[in-house]
């Protein structure tokens, strides 16, 4: 299930830079519209009281801790080991996000229910919402079976939570278009030649029998 201590500090480390780097021209955006100085953010960062506000706000909490903690041990650690095996690794990639988009469905469910929108509007929101939902579980399904961690995906949904889906058309907009759009061009390049040196199965101490050699399914237990 992808819960161990080997290889654990490369597991908390690689996948969430990995994912910071495909977020350049986000990260960098935000940060050229930030008020705060570098400083600021730093002693932010490490002040207690702000974790505790943080803490005592349940839609930080559901956002950044619950959600992604229990759709990943859900659609990764659980699901994954059972698909592997009957599929292989690469069909498992693209077949367990699909079932990760349809459990976002209930926002669906909830704009019909409260009628927030046309009918073609939350038709069209409920497409995108479940491609770019099914696209992040394919590269956190990628990340567990490459890495053997749980800790990477959960890392990784947390910080995606938090930055949400790119800003492209403010990013077109940006005062500093030209610096922004590079940003968000070098980023996607980089992820593309970083994403298989940075999940190298060898820099997570994964045991002889993994998700990617799988003789049995009692080696997945």
């Amino acid at each position: 299930m992808g819960i161990r201590f080997e290889g654990l500090i490369p597991a908390i480390i690689l996948p969430l830079l990995l994912t910071m780097v495909l977020f350049l021209g986000p990260l960098m955006q935000l940060a050229m519209d930030c008020p705060w100085s570098f400083t600021d953010g730093i002693r932010v960062a490490f002040d207690p009281w702000f974790w505790m506000l943080c803490a005592n706000d349940m839609r930080w909490l559901r956002n950044q801790v619950v959600a992604p903690l229990t759709e990943e041990l859900v659609f990764r650690a659980c699901m994954l080991p059972m698909l592997v095996p009957c599929a292989g690794p690469s069909t498992a990639i693209i077949t367990c996000p699909l079932f990760f988009g349809v459990a976002h469905f209930h926002h669906v469910i909830e704009l019909l229910r409260f009628r927030q929108g046309t009918l073609l509007g939350i038709f069209v929101s409920a497409v995108f919402q479940f491609s770019y939902t099914a696209v992040f579980g394919a590269y956190t399904a990628f990340i567990f079976i490459r890495t053997g961690h749980l800790i990477g995906p959960v890392l990784c949904h947390s910080f995606c939570n938090y930055m949400g889906f790119p800003a492209i058309s403010t990013a077109l907009e940006h005062p500093y278009r030209l610096t922004v759009l590079s940003s968000y061009l070098l980023g996607v390049l980089l992820f593309f030649l970083l994403l298989f040196p940075f999940t190298d199965p060898s820099y997570y101490s994964l045991p002889v029998c993994t998700l990617t050699s799988f003789p049995s399914s009692s080696c997945l237990s």
